[in-house]
């Protein structure tokens, strides 16, 4: 990857571990970006895969490396890398398919990996009994391919039917086949979708709704297909019927169907008309209608036949007036034009709250809630009174992040880390509190001597920033502790509490910050 000089000089930082020893001298100093009224000495790094800018990265890379070998130190920490990065002790972190557990599991000797399944109770235990569901190394071999796993699109409610996406060396294209859970295999005569960046949803057993390069000038600017149409059984692509159009410039329009445990099923198509706005659009029997939602909006899920989604603007519906990053619900009918009744409220964040991610169950919703960046979990029961509130329990200065949800009952899967804490997986019962811890990482580093913190910095515009110190106990504050200091903002992400080995065994033990 080639970067900006400044950024590039970050990146190298960031790399070397033993950066304690490593003083810059004038001639290893990043060069300095020129006023911005000034032509870009280094616009010829904007050529990513140009010869120039990859000898300029080549001859970094060697400088970087000599200075890291000539350590004293560089046997000891490359060999601890290595046992970190080699361990087999990882977590089988699960997927839910009807009552069943999914995994897909790469290691050395599944280097393209078995997609597996056990039952919710082996998976509690220590050892799960896995099922070998797909062979990637077997099927590779066999159509002498590099088919790499991509997922798999297996609906209700019968859950015996999938769309599996395999791509041929990794690349965003993939090639879709039907592929039957019953027999392990892929359904003879079935849906077949050649190579191509596209998505795919199951509209009903026999028609699928999907995106793809349908020929010259269906693609955006972006390579993404903005024309979305249905499939029906026996047919071939071209006999597809279109539904919705969108424009070139458009960065993808895409399709989804929704379902609910009590049966309700919507097909949503989603025009993203650049990285942060989108169109939602509701497929109904008589064609396609545009729904009341703001362009900056997640669709979440399905519940009792409500749309449940978050809003990244401020909104109004309804004569009620919502803030962004409020989690609402309301039916398709209410959203559609003409549509009467108002959305219904479950979660308006406070000033240093933030919603990070939402799951949904058979009977609850279930949300990870950052408060000034620390994790929490909240559980939303509907009512006839309104949406009720619990939460399940997360340990301090955490994230926390829901791996999966069951669409039969209240199930779920998640998963706490923090700095000091490496990844434990919980199973609970969204309905009524009951959880338990079922998986946890082993420690990777001895933390015993460690302590986070967390402070706020002051931007020029007043806001303030928070962020994590994790450092010795006993350290004393006088401006000499060796730091790794790292940010970022972008695209709406927050950085996350997280247990990094590496960088624990590597810097921490070492009585870095």
């Amino acid at each position: 990857m080639v970067l900006r000089p400044v950024a590039a000089a970050a990146t190298f930082a960031a790399l070397a571990f033993s950066a304690i020893a490593l003083a810059q001298t004038p001639e290893t100093q990043p060069p300095v970006t020129k006023p911005a009224t000034a032509a870009d000495p280094y616009i010829w790094l904007e050529d990513m895969r140009g010869p120039k800018a990859m000898a300029w990265v080549e001859k970094q890379n060697a400088r970087s490396l000599a200075l890291l070998k000539g350590d004293a130190r560089y046997a000891r920490y490359h060999q601890d890398a290595l046992t970190i990065v080699n361990a087999t002790d990882r977590i089988p972190y699960p997927g839910l398919i009807g009552k069943d557990v999914y995994n897909f599991w790469q290691d050395p000797t599944n280097v393209r990996g078995l997609w597996r399944r056990t039952t919710q109770a082996s998976y509690a235990t220590p050892n799960p009994q896995w099922e070998t569901v797909l062979d990637l190394d077997a099927l590779s071999k066999a159509e002498n391919a590099n088919w790499i796993w991509k997922g798999a699109n297996c609906p209700p409610p019968k859950y015996t039917r999938c769309m599996v996406a395999l791509s041929n060396g990794g690349e965003d294209a993939t090639e879709e086949r039907e592929f039957d859970l019953t027999t392990k295999s892929f359904v003879p005569g079935g849906f077949r979708l050649p190579h191509s960046k596209q998505g795919v949803d199951w509209l009903d057993d026999d028609t699928l709704i999907l995106n793809r390069d349908w020929g010259p000038g269906t693609l955006t600017e972006s390579g993404y297909g903005f024309i979305v149409k249905t499939l029906k059984r026996g047919q071939p692509l071209d006999a597809a019927q279109e539904v919705f159009r969108g424009k070139v410039t458009d960065v993808s329009v895409g399709a989804s169907v929704l379902h609910d445990a009590a049966g309700h099923k919507v097909a949503l198509i989603q025009r993203a008309t650049d990285f942060f706005h989108t169109e939602t659009y509701l497929l109904g029997a008589h064609g396609v209608v545009r729904l009341a939602l703001p362009e900056k909006v997640t669709v979440q899920g399905l519940i009792d036949g409500r749309l449940v989604f978050s809003i990244e603007q401020d909104w109004s519906f309804g004569g009620q007036a919502y803030k962004a990053g409020t989690l609402l619900a309301a039916t398709p009918e209410a959203l559609s034009p003409g549509g009467t009744g108002g959305a219904e409220l479950l979660f308006e964040p406070g000033p240093r709250q933030s919603v990070e991610q939402v799951a949904i169950t058979a009977g609850r919703v279930v949300a990870a809630v950052y408060d000034n960046v620390r994790g929490g979990l909240m559980v939303f029961q509907p009512t006839a009174q309104g949406w009720k509130r619990t939460s399940l329990p997360v340990a301090a200065n955490s994230s926390v992040g829901v791996v999966a949800a069951s669409d039969l009952d209240d199930t779920i899967y998640y998963n706490v880390e923090g700095f000091l804490d490496p990844a434990r997986l919980w199973q609970a019962n969204a309905a009524t509190g009951a959880h338990r811890d079922i998986k946890a990482l082993p420690a990777r580093f001895d933390a015993s001597k460690d302590a986070v913190d967390q402070y706020e910095a002051t931007s020029s515009d007043g806001t303030k920033v928070p962020y994590f110190v994790v450092h010795p106990k006993t350290m004393k504050l006088d401006g000499s502790n060796p730091t790794l200091l790292y940010a970022y903002g972008g695209f709406q992400v927050s950085e996350l509490p997280s247990y990094s080995p590496m960088v624990g065994k590597l810097w921490l033990e070492q009585g870095g910050v």
